[in-house]
């Protein structure tokens, strides 16, 4: 699997001719990430806001991504997604935020959208399991809880979203590691023996 990063919570993974994209950033959003261009056959919306469902950016040719932008169970490229509920507020607003959990190229992947706690209901978070490869913002959600909630799915990586060099730097701290980033990400399962939630920071 390759991970490419590409600001706020936009990332791309790809496993040969299949790419899933996660929360891309759309055309309305004020934030000063550009959006993605590239075709992708899944794409994952954990809120319904302009920095998150940027749908179109990531259709390309005549490649349209499968949707999946709620809670609920789907299927798609033989992989099974499971979108757990939670709640965040962005901006002051409340919104639903999804939370995805998916196996992609035999890694399980948990990316968590947009926190604001650390507090996972126990309805979601039985039916999420643990991940190899967890993806967390820290927009929205102090560095020790974003690390504390990344650690609760006992992942062997952490990937942190939505960072400036203040939030990157404790979190780090929190994790008791100082990485240096890195372009993209190539892994595959052999990868993971051994590491216990360890930090790898994606520039962009």
């Amino acid at each position: 699997m390759i991970i490419t990063y590409y600001g706020g919570q936009a990332t791309k993974l790809q496993t040969g001719d299949t790419i899933i994209a996660t929360n891309p950033v759309s055309k309305d959003s004020k934030s000063k990430i550009k959006p993605s261009k590239f075709g992708a056959n899944v794409v994952l919306v954990s809120a319904h806001h302009p920095d998150y469902n940027g749908i179109d950016t990531v259709t390309y040719g005549d490649k349209e991504p499968f949707v999946i932008s709620g809670p609920g169970e789907y299927e798609k490229e033989d992989i099974f997604f499971i979108g757990g509920l939670a709640n965040t507020h962005i901006d002051g607003v409340e919104y639903i935020n999804t939370i995805y959990s998916f196996v992609f190229d035999d890694i399980k992947i948990a990316f968590l959208g947009n926190m604001d706690s650390r507090e996972i209901s126990a309805d979601t978070r039985e039916k999420l399991g643990d991940a190899d490869v967890v993806f967390v913002s820290l927009e929205n959600i102090s560095a020790s809880d974003a690390y504390k909630l990344a650690s609760s799915f006992t992942p062997s990586l952490i990937i942190p979203m939505e960072y400036d060099n203040e939030t990157l730097e404790k979190f780090l701290k929190e994790a008791g590691s100082d990485v240096k980033s890195i372009d993209k990400l190539t892994i595959k399962k052999k990868d993971l023996i051994g590491k216990d939630g360890v930090p790898v920071v994606l520039s962009y």
